[in-house]
């Protein structure tokens, strides 16, 4: 859908900005000479209501000479700087909740054109413990939002709720890091919940980055739906070059690459910054209201994304 947003507003930008040229460079000059060779038979000037009157410009330029300048520079935001997006899923607990719009910054991946999304400008590669968007593999007209975890080499496991992480071997480097388990410490237990069931919240350090999980201590493993990797155990992924591993942050409630594998380095949108406004969406079964009308606003929430 994004995308599908992206195509339309490149097409309004385009079509707007030729009729503002073809305005003024063919039009403008015709009703320049046109309002001149009426002043040249009177003796006073005329006034901007007689000239426009006089030589009117077409509505349909107007309009575009109105809106070119706005949409080009929306356009611009959008592909180059920052993307706004909706959280539309808990998938991301607690670091992002259902009802946050955050920002993306779009060039921290790469600068791409607007419709094919093809990379124009190299910038930077996703670094471990990064929160990323980028269009879900098994359908890129959706857009997903994860954890990268795992950098192109790297060899993940994922058991018994603990995460394993044996860093790829520098180039040229024999002495390899060991396969060693992402620390984590329990920080409480019931602030979060899945329907009825309490979350217990860890804090975990991946990298240098230290964030909370959630983990529900009454699900049991589903490592016989996990994506299996050619080479390797159900529980164990070596990650591709050029691609990533990624999961979210409420591990027992989110799909991502341990069910369906790598995120490939051209379906990257950007990295998730800050959160600009965040909507209680706990609106009861009973209300009148529709579900998706906010019941508050966290403004606790709002500020850069960890």
């Amino acid at each position: 859908m994004a995308n599908y947003f992206s195509i339309i507003l490149t097409f309004i930008t385009v079509i707007s900005g030729l009729f503002w040229l073809y305005d003024a460079r063919v039009l403008k000059p015709k009703r320049k000479a046109v309002i001149a060779e009426v002043e040249n038979k009177t003796t006073s000037a005329l006034t901007d209501e007689q000239r426009e009157s006089l030589a009117p410009q077409p509505k349909l330029m107007e309009l575009s000479e109105s809106i070119f300048p706005v949409i080009a520079l929306v356009l611009v935001v959008r592909t180059l700087l920052y993307e706004p997006f909706q959280i539309p899923s808990g998938s991301m607990m607690p670091t992002l909740l259902k009802g946050d719009f955050i920002l993306v910054e779009k060039f921290s991946y790469g600068i791409k054109d607007p419709v094919f999304q093809e990379t124009l400008v190299e910038t930077s590669q996703p670094e471990r413990g990064d929160i990323a968007v980028f269009k879900y593999p098994e359908n890129p007209n959706v857009d997903y939002i994860k954890r990268v975890v795992g950098l192109p080499g790297d060899r993940i496991i994922y058991r018994n709720k603990a995460l394993y992480i044996q860093p790829a071997c520098a180039a040229g480097e024999r002495d390899c890091e060991e396969m060693k388990v992402v620390s984590t410490s329990l920080k409480e237990d019931g602030t979060y919940f899945s329907g009825s069931s309490p979350l217990r919240t860890y804090s975990e350090k991946l990298g240098t980055l230290t964030h909370d999980i959630l983990i529900d201590p009454r699900v049991a493993s589903r490592m016989a739906m996990y994506f299996n990797q050619p080479g390797t155990q159900r529980d164990e992924w070596v990650v591709p070059e050029g691609q990533y591993f990624a999961m979210g942050d409420n591990r027992d409630n989110s799909r991502d690459s341990r069910y369906w594998g790598f995120v490939d380095e051209e379906l990257l949108v950007g990295r998730a910054v800050f959160i600009w406004m965040s909507f209680e969406m706990d609106r009861s079964r009973d209300s009148w209201l529709p579900s998706w009308v906010p019941t508050g606003v966290r403004f606790e929430r709002l500020g850069s994304i960890e």
